[in-house]
């Protein structure tokens, strides 16, 4: 029996293949960078075709490294950038438009028009767990079929199909033989039902959304289709998709509520478990879905900040403190405990739970001792502080974190877990694999195919490389975060 997976991790920036073996061990990746468009103010698109055929190249360089054939393969399983919309036409599949990715803004206006509409954002809310934003899928689908001529009617005649990248992935591997997506990806979209777990009619009228350019939705783990023999030399069953911070928290196996997991990378997703009930954010936060297995829901509650490394990328690159982001620890280990200085890392705003778009960046409570080790710590600091924000919304919403399981490049900085720790009063947990995301995606696929029995074996073979724990008293704690409000008090815009 084969028992290598493939995982497709296709990204923001890159696409991504990794060969997994039944033990959960990574042997072999491809990846490769694609185009970014900006061809407008806010506006942020991707080639959907370059986005396929980096993947497949990024696939069969993974085999190549891993040194195996399709036929090697016992699944694929695949995780995505989410939010991301593609609408292609179906007898030649290719795309009426370039993809509208979700740092996209241009139908931010739009969305400020319908929240005139009473009780409208309430509703939403209710029915997807999501703001009322341009972030998610609905509002770029209507875009795309109202500025593409004649979209619209090809849309309502079944002409068209409607995709975020997942699907779009698997219609191509696939040959046109498979127009699916999964619950996760689905409820980012804000037309999905993920009480119901269904397309929500009134939400596809509201946006003007034609139910036939819709993908079937299934479970997490399910038979998606075969990959056309061509591809990979084989035919391989594609059994499992979700989309990237669900990846990321599955391959972390928080499979328990409470259980959580913060992704560090150019920002951070926080998604904390709230097992099988939906918990309705009154703070700001999102209400999605964690997995669906056997018909069956798990649910969560997620946070996102917007500048995590990126805070870091800017002190490199914009202020040249550093030549490298990994000098950040050791000044960050040489400076007092009891920092006053606090940079707030609104370049673009602030995410959770603020919602600031128009808040802008500061470094506050500087002094004539104050130098680059104090403000790279700063840097680091706000890291942790802005993840203390998350965590007290989640709390304000009923949530209880356990404990915090973390992953991303930044995650290799010791003195950021330990000040983590520090700032939350709550374990933080480092695994041995910190390639989450893809691993995720390959215990789902896997998960399908028999090679993992239950989410109890995958448990098992999660790994602590280090664990953190706090070593602060609670005024200092408090003192330090009583500060950070502070200073975000004074960056946050006014009305």
């Amino acid at each position: 029996m084969s028992t290598y997976i493939l995982a497709i991790d296709q990204g923001t920036t890159s696409s991504r293949a990794l060969v997994f073996n039944a033990s959960g061990n990574q042997l072999g990746v491809g990846q490769q960078e694609f185009t970014q468009h900006f061809p407008d103010n806010g506006w942020v698109e991707h080639d959907a075709e370059e986005i396929w055929d980096t993947t497949l190249a990024s696939c069969r360089a993974a085999l190549e490294a891993t040194g195996i054939t399709g036929a090697d393969l016992a699944c694929i399983g695949i995780t995505n950038q989410r939010e991301t919309t593609v609408v292609w036409d179906k007898a030649t599949g290719k795309p009426i438009h370039h993809a509208i990715v979700w740092q996209d803004r241009r139908t931010s206006g739009y969305c400020t028009e319908l929240k005139q509409q009473a009780g409208l954002v309430e509703k939403i809310q209710d029915k997807t767990g999501l703001l009322l934003d341009s972030y998610f899928s609905a509002t770029k689908i209507r875009w795309i079929l109202n500025a593409v001529p004649g979209a619209r009617e090809r849309a309502v005649n079944g002409e068209l199909a409607f995709g975020t990248i997942d699907s779009w992935l698997l219609w191509h591997l696939t040959g046109g033989q498979s127009h699916c997506t999964d619950a996760t990806n689905a409820s980012r979209t804000m037309l999905f039902n993920i009480q119901e777990q269904c397309w929500d009619e009134e939400l596809m009228a509201l946006f003007d959304v034609p139910a036939a350019i819709l993908p079937e939705v299934k479970d997490c783990a399910a038979d998606f289709g075969l990959s056309q023999a061509s591809f990979f030399g084989s035919a391989v069953p594609i059994t499992g998709m979700i989309g990237d911070q669900q990846s990321a928290a599955f391959g972390q196996g928080c499979f328990g509520a409470g259980m959580a997991k913060s992704t560090y990378g150019t920002g951070c997703f926080l998604l904390l478990n709230t097992g099988e009930d939906m918990l309705k954010s009154s703070n700001q936060l999102l209400s999605t879905i964690a997995y669906r297995l056997n018909g069956q829901t798990v649910y969560a509650i997620e946070g996102s900040i917007f500048m995590a490394g990126a805070t870091m990328q800017w002190i490199r690159d914009g202020l040249k403190l550093i030549d490298d982001a990994a000098e950040s620890e050791a000044l960050a280990e040489a400076t007092p405990d009891n920092l006053s200085v606090y940079l707030v890392p609104a370049f673009t705003g602030l995410g959770a739970p603020y919602w600031d778009p128009d808040a802008r960046g500061a470094l506050l409570g500087m002094t004539r001792d104050t130098g680059i080790k104090e403000i790279v710590t700063a840097g680091l600091m706000s890291v942790c502080y802005q993840t203390r924000d998350l965590v007290e919304a989640i709390a304000a919403d009923g949530a209880v974190l356990s404990t915090l399981r973390v992953d991303g490049g930044m995650v290799k900085n010791n003195y950021v877990l330990q000040k983590l720790a520090d700032v939350l009063d709550a374990e933080v947990h480092r695994p041995e694999i910190i390639e989450t995301t893809a691993l995720g995606a390959a215990y789902m696929a896997g998960l399908q195919q028999g090679l993992f029995s239950s989410l109890e074996e995958i448990s098992e073979k999660w790994q602590l490389q280090q664990a953190f724990k706090p070593a602060k008293d609670e005024s200092w704690r408090e003192q330090q975060y009583q500060g950070w409000q502070e200073a975000v008090a004074r960056t946050r815009s006014q009305g």
